[in-house]
């Protein structure tokens, strides 16, 4: 069982930064891929970005490519995600989410455990 908790979101002009965390309970995070997801109002919860297990292989959508930056602290069972240049179609919930998959699966129902979500509003 893994529990997540993710912090970090908030309110921010377009063009700012902010950085999520997901702090992981449990000693085998470091066997979960991890995935950033988010949910805005009225959307589906679409795939943001993926870490492998060790950190050395990430995968990003389209959408946010160049601008965020998934990383993962294994000691601390944290994993990051760092957003720049933020647009306000950013907005949404973001959620960490915990995969036993080997690979980085954009798929949610891929994912086994899942954060509260944290709000990230983008203002223009």
């Amino acid at each position: 069982q893994v529990q997540l908790v993710e912090s970090g979101g908030g309110l921010v002009q377009a063009g700012g930064s902010l950085r999520l965390s997901c702090a992981a309970s449990g000693r085998t995070f470091n066997t979960y891929v991890m995935g950033w997801f988010r949910q805005a109002p009225g959307k589906d919860r679409e795939f943001v970005a993926g870490i492998s297990w060790s950190g050395d292989s990430t995968t990003y959508a389209d959408s946010v490519k160049g601008r965020f930056t998934c990383s993962r602290d294994n000691v601390k069972n944290t994993a990051y995600l760092q957003m720049n240049s933020l647009k306000p179609e950013d907005t949404a919930v973001y959620y960490c989410a915990a995969s036993r998959w080997v690979a980085i699966m954009a798929t949610p129902t891929r994912y086994d455990y899942w954060g509260q979500g944290t709000q990230v509003t983008v203002s223009s």
